[in-house]
């Protein structure tokens, strides 16, 4: 009966008129004059809203208000049966993955769902509706068969997590304002480096927005460590120096290259092999020999471990040998296969990882933890500290009560920095590793399943023969129409516009979700990947069924 009463929540709206009148911190607000919305409810639910002249911000009667804890409790009951609700039907499969419409839609109004922002304050009615509206027409990534993104799930002890953390709104800058997710950054990127390799744990790292700001971390601390006047006096007073990376490494790369001031062309692109698509290490030996001939530094070479459309990891061991014979710093962007090193049972894949300098790792991708959490490690400490700090006396003074070398913020590009950290701790607390590592297998397990499904399966074709080494599962579905046709120029021009209508029909009909592109010479393809914890193997057979369903007539 409580939870039917909280669902006619609505409001009273009020408008005071005469700014002298405003109530002060703790005072009642004055109601000058009222219209109200559908129904009329006690008092204690209305909204107190202020003219737009006056000092103190428009506000709804909720806390801090004077009495407003009754209506917040409410209105908090109301917003948690909405995500409940919402969580709920993420797990129902009966469910759609998406209710898509196009841009011009929800920018002109949904059913009382509208996005422009307005002078005046909605009711609080209205804005629960809103609640409820923009996760109606959001994509259920957590659904157990959206499979579009390297991160994808619904982890509920992460969910929870988040939670706290919003509620808590702190910063991480300092350890006077975020004391316990301080320590837990700092213990929990410990044990990320032990399962690195690295000695007992040892270096140094920060939680960031994201793997391109994690390898961009990693582009501008290498340039510290051989540079460090780059800092103060600019690029014009180092040598021309270049960048190493694959083919298929993640656009970060050269992204970092261009907003670091090395420029585009100063990012070296390294050929893959054909077969497994991995950098050829006599291909970097040659490039490296190559620019120093031209009077270039060469500084840098990212290795990826786990490559974005291929899932291919590069030979770590072998690049290793060459960044040490030429004094170069290796870093490995495991963004998306970092996730890997909880399982023995295919670590190995990073195998020579422990001699990097730095790396990159998402939790939010293989590990499932909720966006974003990702984590850039570097072996040697004290240099995030010496490339980013700038000793703003307004935060991080030297004559603090404690021990300041618990403050995080000058390691950071950042100031503000949010917190990353509890929601993947409590997930690691809940799970324990055994826990993440039974999640990565069972990934694993399905892309090998939906491999041996196709492999052979008439109308699927294979970008590449051989297991996957991720989850990453690249393929086309070759419709009837061209099943019997030659391989020529209109067949490819064909076959390239199937796999973006097929996603087309996806979207549209809300069933499934899984990505698509071209990659080099090839043609669109689909490119699988899993990482959802939810997903089982119905649902794999759900995807392959619903490809040839839409496909057929093509």
């Amino acid at each position: 009966a409580a939870w039917a009463g909280l669902r006619g929540l609505s409001t009273w709206l009020c408008v005071v008129v005469e700014a002298q009148r405003l109530p002060g911190a703790g005072q009642e607000p004055v109601f000058i004059g009222a219209t109200r919305s559908r129904s009329a409810p006690p008092p204690v639910l209305a909204s107190a809203f202020y003219c737009c002249c006056a000092d103190p911000p428009v506000t709804h009667y909720l806390l801090p208000a004077k009495n407003g804890e009754e209506p917040t409790m409410q209105f908090l009951l109301e917003v948690v049966d909405i995500l409940t609700n919402y969580v709920r039907k993420t797990f129902d499969r009966s469910t759609k993955v998406l209710d898509f419409h196009h841009p011009h839609q929800l920018l002109e109004g949904m059913e009382g769902f509208n996005l422009e922002l307005s002078e005046q304050p909605e009711s609080l009615e209205q804005i629960l509706v809103d609640c409820r509206d923009t996760l109606k027409y959001g994509v259920r990534t957590g659904h157990p068969r959206f499979f579009n993104q390297l991160s994808s799930g619904l982890d509920i002890i992460g969910l929870a997590g988040e939670w706290l953390t919003s509620t808590a709104n702190t910063n991480m800058f300092t350890y006077e304002i975020a004391p316990v997710f301080v320590l837990m950054e700092q213990l929990t990127l410990k044990k990320m480096r032990e399962i690195i390799g690295w000695p007992n744990g040892e270096g140094d790292g920060i939680f960031s927005p994201g793997g391109a700001i994690s390898n961009m971390y990693s582009v501008m601390v290498a340039r510290y460590k051989y540079f460090p006047e780059a800092k103060t006096k600019g690029m014009s007073a180092v040598p021309r120096l270049v960048l190493f990376t694959s083919e298929h490494s993640h656009y970060s790369i050269k992204k970092s290259g261009a907003a670091l001031g090395f420029g585009v062309e100063n990012v070296i692109l390294l050929k893959s092999d054909e077969r497994c698509v991995k950098v050829i290490p006599a291909d970097l030996e040659a490039k490296i020999i190559e620019a120093k001939q031209k009077g270039y530094v060469p500084l840098f070479v990212n290795a990826t471990a786990g490559t974005t459309v291929y899932g291919a990891f590069d030979p770590i061991d072998e690049i290793a040998d060459l960044c040490e014979k030429y004094n170069m710093w290796l870093h490995v962007d495991g963004a998306w296969g970092g996730g890997l090193l909880m399982s023995r049972k295919h670590r190995h894949k990073l195998s020579g990882i422990e001699r990097a300098n730095s790396v990159t790792w998402n939790p939010h991708k293989m590990m499932g933890v909720p966006l974003q959490c990702s984590a850039i490690l570097v072996r040697e400490k004290g240099l995030l500290q010496g490339c980013n700090q700038m000793c703003a006396g307004y935060l991080f003074q030297p004559d603090k009560q404690y021990d300041v070398t618990y403050d995080t913020g000058d390691k950071a590009i950042q100031c503000g920095r949010h917190v990353d950290i509890f929601k993947f701790w409590l997930m690691w607390k809940a799970k324990g590793t055994i826990g993440f590592e039974q999640h990565i297998n069972k990934c694993l397990e399905l892309s090998e399943y939906l491999y041996n499904k196709i492999k052979d399966r008439e109308g699927f074709e294979m970008v590449f023969r051989g297991e996957p080494q991720h989850t990453n599962v690249c393929f086309w579905y070759v419709p009837p129409s061209l099943r019997g046709m030659p391989d020529c120029e209109e067949r490819r021009e064909r076959l390239h516009k199937v796999a973006p209508k097929i996603k087309a029909m996806m979207m549209e009909s809300g069933t499934t979700m899984v990505g698509y592109q071209p990659q080099g010479d090839k043609v669109n393809f689909f490119r699988m990947v899993i990482s959802n914890q939810a997903a089982t193997k119905s649902d794999i057979d759900f995807l392959i069924e619903e490809i040839e369903r839409l496909g057929q007539d093509l």
